[in-house]
């Protein structure tokens, strides 16, 4: 692979790993985009999974006393760069790959059995992934994209007075024409007979995700009741100006939790005011284990973060997030196995294994900061709580309880959907990883 595709050095606390990894170390890779028209979202995610394990290596001197070998490798956002970043990286005894997108997830998921590296695609990807019996190497905690439509859904439906309210009313969906924007389709499209909502579609491409001005004009001329985003990247920022400019009520637009960065509100000034998303990690920095990575990595130069007040942003702690579950797998899957030194292997083990109690966040510093989660050997997502924050000009503020999705609607949907997965795929192997 190029320099260009595989970007980024390798940090391990206090030294640096060259090509050569050290063999007493847990090797990490990140496949991340720093560049191109999604690295808006794709940097700061970037930096808070970097920025949590480097802390982990500066203040603990690992996981279970082993230092964690960390390496970026640049996937543009795009599937093939992504496979190419798994198949140089996966050699050096990769434990874990966190694809960071639907489309590069979806190539993944072959492999995983195969080369047997688990996949952790945090809230994004296969939505019927969750059912673990049928793709035991696959994790999509804490929630699925099926989870998030219906919990924006049951949102709106709470807005209007109760799910018999969403008769008649128009469900206007804009979405990156990918596989990550159309995820969702099957649950907002199956629930629409069942509800009586009327959905109506605006795909964006995604060379055009900064001209959408052709699809405002036509939300303008439907006149939906609510909007709901499912963008990435640049696309963010663009629609929330352009629903802005056509004076859409923002408190009725509604993102998916990757539309929620400080920067797709932002560049749109007071007319994203109201502008509201789904989430399922706080926002702030007023987090004990956040003032740790100031303290261990930030302040000693140490940190991908272009700037420290980035620390506390919503994808920036989204990344600290995700990295707390790669670090509580691989500590399971230590304490499971007896042995220091583990394997992809052990790691699903962990992974299928994980429970971080509310006792367990508290000694992380994480106390408010997500939920506690489970992961089962059937439920690889946990289909856990979510909240609304709406922003309110400057900053985003928690908008709504945390609520649970319609889980009983959702589940067999997952469950029928991983079925027609297994009949569209010959020769999908069948489960034989024991269940602990």
């Amino acid at each position: 692979m190029s320099g260009k595709t595989c970007a980024a050095g390798i940090l391990a606390a206090a030294l640096s790993v060259g090509p050569a990894l050290a063999a007493d170390q847990l090797y990490v890779p990140l496949l991340t985009y720093r560049t191109g028209a999604f690295a808006g979202s794709g940097i700061p995610i970037a930096d808070g999974m970097h920025d949590y394990l480097a802390m982990l290596n500066q203040r603990d001197g690992g996981i279970g006393g082993v230092k964690i070998a960390i390496e970026e490798c640049e996937t543009g956002y795009d599937a093939q760069k992504g496979v190419e970043c798994y198949e140089s990286t996966k050699a050096k005894g990769a434990l874990i790959y966190n694809p960071y997108s639907t489309g590069i997830t979806l190539q993944l998921i072959p492999k995983a059995a195969v080369d047997k590296v688990p996949i952790l695609s945090m809230a994004y990807g296969l939505s019927a992934a969750a059912v673990g019996d049928t793709f035991p190497w696959v994790f999509n905690a804490p929630v699925t994209y099926w989870d998030g439509a219906s919990a924006i859904l049951e949102y709106i439906a709470e807005q209007e007075g109760g799910l018999d309210k969403l008769q008649g009313k128009k469900i206007g969906f804009i979405y990156l024409d990918a596989g990550y924007g159309r995820e969702p389709l099957p649950l907002f499209e199956g629930l629409a007979p069942k509800y009586g909502y009327e959905l109506l579609k605006y795909p964006v491409p995604a060379n055009q995700m900064q001209n959408q001005s052709s699809q405002w004009l036509n939300v303008r001329r439907d006149n939906p009741d609510y909007m709901v985003m499912w963008g990435w990247g640049a696309m963010n920022p663009t629609a929330v100006k352009e629903a802005a400019k056509i004076r859409f009520p923002m408190d009725k637009f509604i993102g998916i939790w990757w539309s929620g960065g400080e920067d797709d509100a932002r560049p749109a000034g007071a007319g994203a005011t109201g502008y509201k998303t789904l989430n399922f990690n706080a926002v702030g920095a007023d987090f004990p284990v956040l003032r740790d990575i100031r303290t261990h990595v930030v302040d000693k130069g140490l940190s991908t973060v272009a700037s420290p007040e980035r620390v506390g942003e919503n994808l920036y702690n989204r990344g600290v997030m995700n990295s707390v579950l790669i670090a509580e797998a691989i500590a399971t899957a230590q304490r499971l196995t007896g042995k220091s030194m583990v394997t992809g292997e052990d790691v699903r083990l962990g992974l299928e294994n994980l429970d971080i109690t509310e006792e367990r966040l508290a000694q992380l510093g994480l106390t408010g900061f997500m939920p506690a989660l489970r992961i089962t050997c059937a439920d690889h997502s946990g289909h856990h709580d979510v909240f609304v924050q709406q922003w309110d000009g400057k900053s985003w503020q928690k908008a709504s309880d945390w609520f649970a999705p319609m889980t009983d609607v959702v589940r067999p949907m997952l469950e029928q959907a991983a079925v027609e997965y297994v009949a569209a795929n010959p020769g999908w192997p069948k489960r034989t990883e024991p269940c602990r």
